[in-house]
């Protein structure tokens, strides 16, 4: 009995010491695990990919290492098959929202990324399966998008092969793979405002939307940006609203201005700010007045300047925005008192500065808010 159960557990440990149990350890051949990553307008774009060394092959890894177009894997069910743009398992790209890639359409998603070398051009290809070990089960019919791009000779040697995010704008992005003294770039482009505006919608709708800031803020976004201004008025309608707390504020009451003007209704953005002006700060209302002076309405603008200082006579500040204004109106008589009576109430040595600059410009017959 004793040696059944001795010949048992020789037995167990054999089969267990045989087994090949997944523990961590580095990637095979030494090729390094990386991952990149970059916003692009609101899209976050995201490589993860291992990559290889030169390790003294120069001038044998374009068209040998990395072989030109589809060739048999010798291994897994593709008989042609790219190369993986890097090395061991799938390098992978995932976009978070809809992109254009060299101008074409592609979904938000993950992709496995291959690309099919050629020294004047490479193919790119964005495949729905990103999770199939390297290139062993490539199918052509899982493609999402195949584009071709010009390989980029460089003038010095990448060692490890990398993925780099360059001439980088608002909206669109170039990524690079650099490998030895070859680069291949592709450009990445997001419609950033359909983008926002999706965000403000959806966010709108959480908790975020329980305040009047939030309905402001993509309100004022939309003006800013000359879009959507339909949606952005009704954004105002529940950022002025008793219901989340901006009825009584100034700041709301000015943005549904702002988008009346935008769509071309001046007199019901005249009335709103009627109604806001009592609302208002003597800051906020001289900054509503600089906005104006900044849209080249100057008439509105001392109007408004005006306003405040008869509500807030000889301040500082209610006194600037009268300098302002009648030097808008090119009376710069007028707007040369004023600044010689805010000047002793400025409350800073800056403010001090900024109003003696003013006063050396209206006597040259300069405007101050050039």
């Amino acid at each position: 009995m004793r040696q059944m159960i001795f010949l048992s557990a020789i037995l167990l440990f054999h089969q267990i010491t045989n087994a090949q149990i997944p523990l961590t350890t580095a990637p095979s051949g030494g090729n390094k695990k990386a991952t990149v990553a970059e916003q692009v307008g609101l899209t976050d774009v995201t490589i993860n990919y291992s990559r290889p060394g030169v390790k003294g092959r120069e001038g044998k890894i374009w068209g040998q290492l990395v072989p030109a177009g589809f060739t048999d894997p010798g291994f897994g069910s593709s008989k042609s098959a790219p190369w993986r743009a890097g090395a061991n398992e799938n390098t992978i790209i995932t976009f978070s929202n809809d992109v254009k890639i060299e101008g074409h359409h592609l979904p938000a998603g993950a992709y496995g990324f291959f690309i099919a070398y050629a020294p004047d051009e490479c193919t790119l290809i964005f495949s729905k399966n990103s999770s199939s070990w390297g290139h062993y089960y490539y199918n052509e019919k899982e493609d999402a998008l195949r584009v071709k791009v010009k390989p980029v000779i460089l003038d010095k040697n990448v060692e490890w092969l990398k993925y780099e995010f360059i001439n980088q704008a608002a909206g669109s992005v170039t990524v690079e793979l650099q490998w030895e003294k070859l680069a291949i770039p592709f450009i990445i482009e997001t419609d950033y405002t359909r983008d926002q505006i999706a965000s403000f919608r959806k966010e709108l709708r959480s908790s975020k939307g329980f305040i009047w800031e939030s309905w402001n803020q993509a309100a004022q976004w939309c003006v800013q940006n000359n879009t959507n201004l339909d949606e952005a008025l009704l954004w105002t309608d529940s950022a002025t609203s008793i219901n989340f707390g901006g009825n009584g504020v100034f700041t709301p009451w000015v943005t549904k201005a702002m988008v009346l003007e935008k769509s071309g209704r001046s007199q019901e953005a005249e009335a709103v700010m009627k109604k806001a002006l009592p609302l208002g700060t003597v800051i906020q209302v001289h900054q509503y007045g600089r906005q104006l002076l900044a849209q080249k309405k100057p008439q509105e603008a001392f109007t408004i300047f005006k306003a405040n200082y008869d509500k807030y006579p000889n301040q500082f500040t209610t006194l600037v925005g009268l300098t302002r204004g009648y030097s808008a109106l090119g009376d710069y008589k007028k707007a040369l008192k004023y600044a010689t009576q805010a000047l002793p109430l400025a409350p800073d040595s800056l403010n001090k500065t900024s109003v003696e600059a003013m006063l050396q410009k209206l006597k040259d017959g300069k405007d101050v808010n050039e």
